[in-house]
């Protein structure tokens, strides 16, 4: 059984930056991806990172450039820093891990960015 706890979520001013770090517990096998989802109200959740096993990451393209995911497998975490943070980055952040026939969410964090 994998699970993930996320943390950094919090308020923050446009242009300002944050971290987010998700532990996880539980064996994850090499084929899935880890990654970070948003879901602000009334919209559907959407990917925002993913990073393989292997270091491969994909980026939605309202981040690029501003985001990066990354991960410690040392530490069981995978993270996401968050730069040059606008308004439409508010949302509910929430930690994945994507695996071969399943999906495991963390609870998610609240991020949200002020004017």
């Amino acid at each position: 059984q994998v699970q993930l706890v996320e943390s950094g979520g919090g308020l923050v001013q446009a242009g300002g930056s944050l971290r987010l770090s998700c532990a996880y517990s539980g064996v994850i096998r090499g084929r899935s991806v880890l990654g970070w989802y948003r879901q602000a109200p009334g919209k559907q959740r959407e990917q925002v990172a993913t990073i393989t096993n292997g270091g491969s990451t994909n980026y939605a393209d309202s981040v690029k450039g501003r985001f990066t995911i990354s991960r410690d497998n040392a530490k069981n975490t995978v993270y996401l820093q968050m730069n040059s943070l606008k308004l439409e980055d508010t949302s509910v952040y929430y930690c994945a891990v994507v695996g071969l026939g399943s999906v495991y969410w963390g609870q998610g964090t609240q991020v949200t960015v002020s004017s």
